[in-house]
């Protein structure tokens, strides 16, 4: 018997697994997949465990709130397209997700965000210098790892994190008075989310010995599905259920980072749309003059429910499309199934 998606224990730390191995062939890899995870998440639990009081409390602090895996996932599930879950999967997969965890500390610093995963965020608790050098720390784990695995993975770290670190300013600065907000705003994605994401696809087969004739497609393909696994975030973060976001609804509005329903928003001109967004620029400006943020909890209600969020869970559906898309050069089996079923359900996780 083939086991069940929904009994699963990866079931509930994924979320998307009872969506991705649904399939009658991609079931068949959730035993792979799930033997996979457990074994990066002993390799995470290690590279997180030092003697040091301080670096052990603030280095696991986000990897003990819980977490999707969503990148060691789709490793090991490109991995099944060369000779498995080899050790330099594993290695790779945990390198790409510490990398994923040392960015979270670096962005609720740079938002102001208060919670992550449910739990206070790290620099809530420890101020903003630990939490940058906890972020840093996980960073330089990262790269060692990946150094063990030669100089492509080197590079693959190297320019992953080239393109972190662009997208996260090009957001911090924002765009140019003639940029494009929207165009300028999916770069960001691509870069942030898709580029970490993309390249835990290519990482499954590159350190599997899988053809290389699939490592384009599955970057093109990881960073079309992380760019509507974002917009999709972006529509959750509206969420009035703190349970579902792991945040206060509207966080990142509210700390006057912009995200795609409000420049959708931005781009009507009738009076509501208009009036609605002003409404929120003040409320902005004056929760970083110090009002309280729950002045914005009518507008943002408003947004939720506004056509420039429904633009959005449309918008989410053409990338995943685009993702999909760029899969034909794979053979068909449970690989491909699994992929595919992946970027549907990152576009519809609120339905």
């Amino acid at each position: 018997m083939t086991p069940s998606a929904q009994g699963s224990p990866i079931a509930g730390k994924l979320g998307l697994a009872d969506r991705v191995f649904a399939g009658p062939r991609s079931r068949r890899l959730l035993a792979k997949v799930e033997a996979g995870l457990e074994r990066v998440d002993r390799s995470l639990e290690a590279e997180l465990t030092t003697a040091d009081t301080l670096t052990n409390a603030t280095s696991r602090y986000l990897f003990d709130a819980g977490g999707k895996r969503v990148r060691p996932m789709l490793a090991l599930l490109t991995a099944q397209l060369g000779e498995g879950t080899t050790e330099r999967v594993i290695d790779a997969a945990t390198a790409l997700e510490l990398t994923h965890l040392g960015s979270l500390y670096h962005d609720d610093v740079m938002d102001e965000a208060d919670r992550r995963r449910g739990v206070p965020s790290a620099h809530s608790v420890w101020g903003n210098s630990v939490a940058i050098l906890t972020g840093d720390l996980l960073f330089s784990r990262a790269s060692q790892l990946m150094a063990k695995l030669g100089e492509r993975a080197i590079q693959l770290q190297a320019d992953t994190f080239e393109r972190l670190v662009l997208g996260q300013m090009h957001e911090t600065v924002g765009p140019h008075e003639n940029d494009d907000r929207v165009a300028f705003y999916l770069q960001v994605l691509a870069d942030k989310t898709g580029s970490l994401i993309a390249a835990s696809a290519q990482a499954g087969a590159l350190f599997s010995d899988a053809s290389s004739e699939f490592e384009a497609p599955l970057v093109e393909f990881g960073e079309k599905a992380g760019v509507a696994f974002q917009l999709l975030d972006d529509v959750i973060d509206l969420s009035d259920d703190p349970d579902e976001t792991g945040k206060v609804p509207g966080t990142d509005l509210r700390a006057g980072v912009p995200t795609m329903p409000f420049l959708l928003l931005g781009e009507r001109d009738d009076d509501a749309s208009v009036d609605l967004r002003e409404r929120i620029d003040d409320g902005v400006a004056r929760i970083a003059d110090g009002a309280d943020p729950v002045i914005l909890d009518e507008p943002l209600t408003e947004l939720r429910d506004h056509e420039a969020t429904r633009a959005t869970l449309d918008l989410a559906h053409t990338w995943s499309r685009g993702a999909i898309a760029a899969l034909d050069p794979l053979p068909d089996g449970p690989v491909l199934e699994g992929l595919t079923r992946f970027a549907r359900a990152v576009a519809d996780r609120s339905s």
